[in-house]
């Protein structure tokens, strides 16, 4: 919005023309996330505080965390609002995609809204049933997938792209549509499972968003998907903005979050920026990239897999607990120490995902 109107201008006044750039309406959106969200941030812990909206505390968690009890939670509503602020001001609104990303996000993060919501007032951490939950987000993700499916300028539509090899593309057809339905819940959901400890799930929503702006960019750039071998994709380039808005949004709300939280995303957060991951996976046919950059969310999840499935096989637990950062908390890892190890997996993990662009 603000990006169209100054840009208007640039025959008037040249240096405007600027602009026009991706690279610097990226670098603004990222700005603009992060001090919105730093400004923001005390305004929004108040007003949570102040409507009640804290943290229940499981009692089969571990026992450290019970000392949380009484945090603000929901945070993600700041999250969302830097990120549509930021965007509504760079994004370029004419662009499809762009829309697609605001459907997604708004809508996961509706549905985690829902949760939180009812989990805070009935104080019984019961929100939403789960198949009310799960049939929100598939309902969601559907509309997201036929969309995409059908899209008439997207020439890949239905294609899976597999890393590290540059002529490896599957024609999936209408099996497409399940698949990227997959994708996008599994995303949202991972994201949710990892967000059991201070700064840990949004920390690495920002690595995965720095590494998958990179993607991104030269998908949508023709003479360097050309040169790098990967999909040209028209028009996802305008993409690498949203993803500089959730940088900058992840970046100025894990000043809040970081240990000691001051306050938590929620699942309005977690599901939002999950979701968000995975539909921009989709969208630029980097699903099976995705679970390379965020490996430890594909890990977190599988640890409740496992978990779940040995105890109702075997009676018994696999691990000390689930998710598989308490696991290591009731191994005597300090708190810190797990999130601080797991960033630097997830940041190894981003390197090596942006490795798959040369080793083509």
């Amino acid at each position: 919005m603000l990006y169209s109107l100054i840009y208007s201008l640039h025959d008037w006044f040249s240096p405007l023309n600027v602009f026009r750039y991706i690279t610097f309406r990226t670098s603004l959106a990222i700005l603009t996330a992060l001090f919105l969200s730093l400004l923001l941030g005390p305004w929004m812990i108040n007003k949570l505080r102040n409507l009640s909206l804290t943290q229940q505390i499981r009692d089969d968690g571990p026992k450290a965390h019970l000392g949380k009890a009484g945090t603000p939670t929901m945070g993600g509503i700041l999250i969302i609002t830097c990120i549509m602020v930021s965007m509504l001001m760079w994004g370029d609104l004419k662009n499809i995609y762009i829309w697609i990303m605001i459907v997604s996000l708004l809508g996961f993060g509706f549905i985690g809204f829902l949760d939180d919501y009812l989990k805070v007032h009935r104080h019984n951490h019961r929100g939403l049933r789960a198949y009310q939950k799960f049939g929100l987000q598939i309902g969601l993700a559907v509309i997201i997938g036929v969309f995409l499916y059908l899209n008439p300028k997207d020439p890949y539509s239905d294609v899976l792209s597999v890393p590290f090899f540059k002529k490896w593309l599957f024609e999936l057809g209408w099996i497409y549509i399940p698949f990227s339905i997959i994708v996008i819940v599994g995303s949202s959901n991972a994201v949710n499972l990892t967000d059991g400890i201070d700064g840990l799930a949004i920390g690495l929503v920002a690595v995965a968003a720095l590494a998958n702006g990179v993607l991104v960019y030269l998908s949508g750039h023709k003479g360097l998907a050309q040169y790098l071998q990967v999909l040209y994709l028209p028009g996802t380039g305008e993409l690498t903005v949203f993803c500089g808005a959730m940088f900058g949004a992840a970046l100025g709300f894990l000043w809040f979050n970081s240990y000691p939280a001051d306050v938590f995303m929620g699942d309005v957060g977690s599901l939002s920026l999950g979701g968000a991951l995975g539909t921009l996976a989709v969208i630029t046919k980097h699903e099976i990239v995705l679970a390379v950059v965020g490996g430890i969310f594909v890990i977190e999840t599988l640890s409740v897999i496992i978990q779940v499935s040995s105890f109702k096989l075997t009676g018994k637990r696999v691990f000390k607990m689930a998710p598989i950062h308490h696991h290591f908390e009731l191994k005597g890892w300090p708190e810190p120490k797990v999130i601080v190890r797991f960033w630097i997996i997830g940041i190894v993990l981003a390197l090596l995902s942006l490795a798959t662009l040369k080793v083509r």
